[in-house]
């Protein structure tokens, strides 16, 4: 077991809200399967075939298959479900997945026959997700994990005052400022050590929790590429990238025979009754980035041919807003009441992961495609700092004892049945991002702001249909795709219990539920080539 000293967080803790945790990039790297619908209906994997408006954003070096200009726009209702134990959350929502241009130029060359260019807006990835659940028979509490995090700062510092406010005028943690001024972590002898108020041998309790994110990146890319000889196909792309994240999270506890203040005049050092509070998160994450592509896709014969494509980071530059409140009720003397933040607004940077794609493709009888792809993307790779470029040395730890490489693999077939009408069906998974002794809870997840929770994706698969129909230049594609993934949610990380008496068996593992959530969603692309 794998255990992060109090000590060590408490000495991160100077960043205070300007920092920014690993879980905070994992979220705003991801991407989807968005594109057009005979992309989407392939599930994908399209590296080694291009001549699509997808290819754009997945490798440039399918712009360089192209002959003839091209222009399209796909739209897509996206129908989402969430199930938590059978406590689901729908969500139905219209969106245009993808429109572009794709000029080609002949050169009456024998060495490069044509130069092509092309501009595109591609939805990367979409944020849009909904769910809520419970626990049940609670083994800790937040409260608990907060006051070991809160461990080593004096109580005068997170105390807020009408003279003193701890969020503009201390480097104190935002969470335990607000977890102490909400009566949640409580100081034990007025030492800068707390307890919560889960007491292990005797309160009880239970816990209910609800996210509720919606928001989008979107891909604006230029591209340029040609061929050689009809044989070497090249693709170099410009990506500007727009992100947008608007997240609301709740997460509260009942709990009985919980270890709360003291009233007013008791003289008991500690008073056990019925404690409620509940914490309320608002985030809003924006900015853009930049990124570049580069592709080649070689045809050694007809029906053959294999791609590569890398893609950088995206470096974004990012506005971060958020505030929290908890809400508490007691019963003691101390009066119901609520406890706010201040409103957080700061600048920040984020690099992503950089991806490699390499693809096969062979064509059949000249009317069946058979085609794969492999996805590596670097999530250690992720790195984050401030406005200026300075790195946080602790998230490059952090993202490297959470993250891993993700693969994915991708199958596609498309069946020509006439010259007209051709039909499709796809496949994809990938593999989890988060490393097995987060999932085991075997190592302590440190987060920033006020919401300590965090959720990742353990599985996500794909399973897509279509159908094609070609007139002259004019182009139908449909396509259906269902999206699967396993999801599990922890509303605060594992933890070192300092106020464990043995050393050698105080840690306490996080509560955590996993939950699914299905993506069906019905595709439609137009386009027409000249």
């Amino acid at each position: 077991m794998k255990k992060i000293a109090l000590a060590v967080v408490a000495a991160a803790l100077p960043m205070g809200v300007m920092a920014q945790s690993a879980f905070n990039a994992y979220t705003l790297s991801q991407s989807d399967l968005r594109g057009t619908a005979r992309f989407m209906s392939m599930a994908g994997a399209f590296g080694a075939l291009g001549g699509d408006l997808s290819t754009l954003n997945h490798n440039p070096a399918g712009i360089g298959v192209y002959r003839s200009s091209e222009i399209g726009i796909t739209l897509d209702i996206d129908m989402e479900k969430s199930d938590v134990d059978g406590q689901t959350d729908s969500k139905t929502h219209a969106y245009v997945p993808n429109f572009g241009y794709v000029g080609a130029i002949n050169l009456n060359s024998d060495v490069m026959p044509y130069f092509q260019w092309g501009i595109s807006y591609g939805r990367v990835a979409s944020f849009d997700r909904v769910y809520h659940g419970s626990f049940d028979a609670l083994g800790t509490s937040m409260s608990n994990y907060v006051a070991n995090r809160a461990y080593g700062t004096a109580p005068d510092v997170l105390g807020q005052s009408t003279s003193y406010n701890p969020y503009s005028e201390s480097y104190a943690d935002w969470l335990s400022i607000l977890s102490y001024n909400s009566y949640i972590i409580n100081p034990v002898g007025g030492l800068s050590q707390y307890n919560g108020l889960f007491d292990e041998d005797r309160t009880t309790g239970d816990a209910q929790f609800a996210v509720r994110q919606r928001g989008y990146v979107d891909e604006y890319s230029i591209n340029f590429g040609g061929n050689i000889m009809n044989t070497v196909y090249w693709g170099l792309g410009f990506g500007i990238t727009d992100i947008d994240l608007k997240e609301e999270t709740f997460y509260d506890e009942q709990l009985a025979d919980a270890r709360i203040a003291r009233s007013e005049g008791s003289g008991a050092q500690t008073q056990y009754g019925n404690a409620y509070y509940n914490l309320q998160n608002y985030r809003r994450v924006s900015g853009s980035g930049f990124n570049v592509k580069i592709g080649a896709i070689v045809k050694p014969i007809n029906e053959f041919r294999f791609g590569i494509a890398v893609h950088t980071p995206t470096y974004y530059s990012l506005n971060d807003q958020y505030n929290a409140s908890i809400g508490y009720s007691y019963s003691s003397n101390i009066p119901d009441g609520t406890a706010y933040t201040n409103y957080a607004d700061y600048d920040w940077k984020l690099r992503t992961p950089w991806k490699m794609i390499v693809s096969a493709a062979g064509v059949i009888g000249g009317r069946f495609i058979l085609s794969a792809d492999y996805e590596f993307a670097a999530y250690d790779n992720m790195r984050i700092s401030d406005y200026d470029g300075n790195e946080y040395k602790d998230a490059t730890q952090e993202i490297k004892d959470y993250f891993k490489p993700t693969h994915t693999m991708r199958l596609g077939a498309e069946y020509r049945v006439t010259p007209q009408f051709s039909v499709r069906a796809g496949f994809a998974a990938t593999t989890s991002a988060v490393e097995q002794s987060v999932k085991d809870g075997d190592i302590e997840v440190y987060t920033t702001g006020c919401n300590p929770a965090y959720t990742y994706d353990e599985t996500t698969r794909y399973f897509t249909l279509g159908l094609g129909y070609r007139y002259k230049g004019f182009y139908a594609d449909l396509a259906y795709v269902n999206k699967y993934r396993k999801s599990s949610y922890s509303p605060f990380s594992a933890y070192d219990d300092l106020s464990y008496s043995d050393p050698s068996n105080s840690w306490v593992y996080n509560p955590a539920k996993e939950f699914t959530t299905t993506n069906n969603n019905i595709v439609l692309s137009v386009g027409y080539k000249f």
